[in-house]
């Protein structure tokens, strides 16, 4: 379903416990779960998600989570109804901890939320939802919500 890397922070057991609720429930949500398939996620610090961001994107600044997805959103649909005969890695989330614990006080909830929200976003972005176009981006912040409220994390208002 998912595996977790840290590339230039320790390890931590409840970020793990964090992000393997939330993959759980949107697996389960989005029709992922038996598929054969699963998602990288990658923990790491400001500088480090700065050179990636750098490197694929070309924009020379730290952010909060990026996603590189490996399929098109036409093709997880065949994903989501067949499965796939071998294991399919349906792409890889960076992000940066740091940010999350900046963000987190920003906005006055907790890291766990806001990790949480980092890791749903992602996954969104993974299986071909966007928020660029008004409408796109409705669709994916109830997507996102809905995750949220599920696991009893969403947005305090």
């Amino acid at each position: 379903m998912f595996e977790i890397e840290y590339e230039q922070i320790e390890g931590n057991k409840e970020y793990e416990k964090i992000i393997k609720q939330v993959i759980e429930r949107c697996f389960n949500e989005e029709n992922l779960n038996d598929k054969n398939v699963e998602i990288n996620i990658i923990l790491t610090t400001p500088e480090r998600i700065k050179q990636i961001n750098n490197k694929f994107r070309n924009i020379d600044r730290t952010t909060d989570v990026l996603s590189f997805p490996m399929f098109e959103k036409e093709e997880i649909a065949v994903i989501k109804k067949n499965g796939s005969k071998i294991k399919e890695v349906l792409g890889d989330i960076v992000i940066s901890t740091e940010q999350v614990e900046i963000q987190a006080r920003e906005y006055g909830h907790s890291f766990e939320r806001e990790l949480a929200y980092m890791v749903v976003h992602g996954f969104y972005h993974i299986i071909g939802y966007d928020h660029i176009k008004e409408e796109e981006k409705k669709i994916m912040r109830e997507k996102e919500e809905a995750i949220l409220k599920k696991i009893g994390l969403e947005r305090k208002i």
